[in-house]
């Protein structure tokens, strides 16, 4: 489905989504910790859902309510498991290979058509050199682990995805021996990293960090039970600030930002340096913006999400925005930096493409016109944020927004969006 987007003012008050890296995390460590582990203020998401499905799957027992999920019963390592579809989940389907690595059979994991071109081979290099055997189709799911893996010592880049890394933490105090594991080159997304290792500690697990992104040990460890409390998310808050930017100042965002590492929130600096007062007070965000922005070069190679949300303010800037570093973001749900670069000089921006990031500036001349988001969620949200700053545009794949932020259209619209499904 596609929406019809037309110039609209906004203001009002919204509540900003929980994050849903934590949800991730939160919900495979009370798994994996059972005994009536908590996450509360869970977003509820495509994404999400399919991380819960995957550890009913691994033999989790877990009960629903209302904004919180319960673990009753842990992952059970005998469980009868032989296939987990991830549908788009990147995140689900990284973790869940890790912990494929621990049972003694083999399980396939596969997702959508999106998820089977992303990458997976340098994991399963990683869990094959410690003992898992490993297959796949061209490095990309669907793929088939038979464990059980007993740890060991590893060694994996860090130039694509962090979230390989990740998957090999959270298996490693499972395994006989633990991991040390040493990472290659430049780590992308390093906050991502520092998410999963304050999530580990959170549920009793200790990382030791030998050499900050670089060199890790973990010692063979027990989860246990707790109660995980997810913060907001500061990759959709990003987008709510872009669309006050560009929309209106008369908007509060509500919510608990808690004191656990988010890469994302580099965005608020972003935001100072672009010429906007940003104020928090209480739990709540407002915004103060020029009529025009200073413009400025961004290195994302550290929070790729906050690509989208930037590059849309290019509409109002007074200088171009240039946009670094952020390679991996051609390796999110789509090649992002290919997708903006292809359909923002449809609405009037001039776009100059680099293999690591963007060069935006406004051309002056803005129109209306139909943006295609390929599906990504990201984008359609963007998108359609920068539909209601220019009016007259039509953004495709309304349904994609269920995978991080289910109510977007309605809570826009909420606020004074004129945002159409059609």
């Amino acid at each position: 489905m596609n929406c019809k987007v037309e110039k609209s003012k906004i203001k009002g008050i919204i509540d900003c989504p929980s994050n849903k890296s934590y949800t991730h995390r939160g919900i495979f460590l009370a798994s994996l910790a059972g005994n009536n582990s908590k996450v509360d203020n869970v977003l509820f998401s495509a994404d999400t859902k399919a991380t819960i499905e995957a550890c009913k799957k691994f033999g989790a027992i877990i009960e629903v309510k209302e904004s919180s999920i319960i673990v009753k019963e842990s992952i059970n390592l005998a469980s009868k498991v032989s296939e987990i579809n991830t549908e788009n989940s990147g995140t689900t389907i990284r973790i869940a290979i890790g912990i494929a690595s621990l049972f003694s059979k083999e399980i396939t994991l596969t997702g959508d058509e999106s998820l089977q071109k992303r990458p997976m081979q340098p994991l399963l290099d990683a869990l094959s050199s410690i003992g898992a055997k490993c297959s796949s189709t061209d490095g990309k799911p669907p793929v088939k682990i038979q464990g059980s893996v007993l740890g060991g010592q590893i060694t994996i880049p860090g130039n694509l995805s962090s979230q390989f890394i990740s998957s090999l933490l959270i298996t490693a105090p499972l395994t006989k021996n633990g991991i040390n594991l040493t990472i290659e080159g430049d780590l992308v997304s390093k906050p991502y990293l520092d998410a999963t290792i304050a999530t580990m500690r959170k549920f009793g697990v200790s990382v030791q960090t030998l050499i900050p992104y670089k060199k890790y040990n973990i010692t063979p460890q027990i989860y246990k039970n707790t109660t995980f409390n997810v913060p907001i998310d500061f990759s959709s808050l990003a987008l709510l600030l872009s669309f006050t930017v560009l929309n209106g100042e008369d908007i509060v965002i509500k919510g608990s930002m808690g004191n656990l590492p988010q890469g994302d929130e580099a965005f608020i600096d972003f935001l100072e340096q672009l010429g906007v007062s940003v104020i928090i007070d209480n739990n709540e965000i407002k915004i103060k913006s020029p009529e025009k922005l200073k413009g400025g070069r961004f290195d994302l190679r550290n929070s790729p999400d906050l690509l989208p949300p930037l590059a849309i303010l290019s509409l109002i800037t007074s200088k171009p925005i240039e946009i670094v570093n952020v390679k991996h973001a051609r390796l999110k749900e789509t090649d992002r930096i290919a997708i903006i670069a292809r359909e923002l000089p449809k609405i009037g921006i001039i776009v100059e493409e680099k293999e690591d990031g963007l060069i935006l500036k406004s051309s002056g001349n803005l129109t209306g016109a139909k943006l295609n988001s390929e599906n990504d969620h990201r984008l359609f949200m963007a998108f359609c944020i920068a539909g209601t700053f220019i009016g007259n545009c039509v953004v495709t794949d309304s349904k994609s927004v269920e995978v991080s932020y289910p109510n977007f259209i309605e809570e826009m619209n909420r606020l004074g969006a004129k945002i159409e499904i059609i």
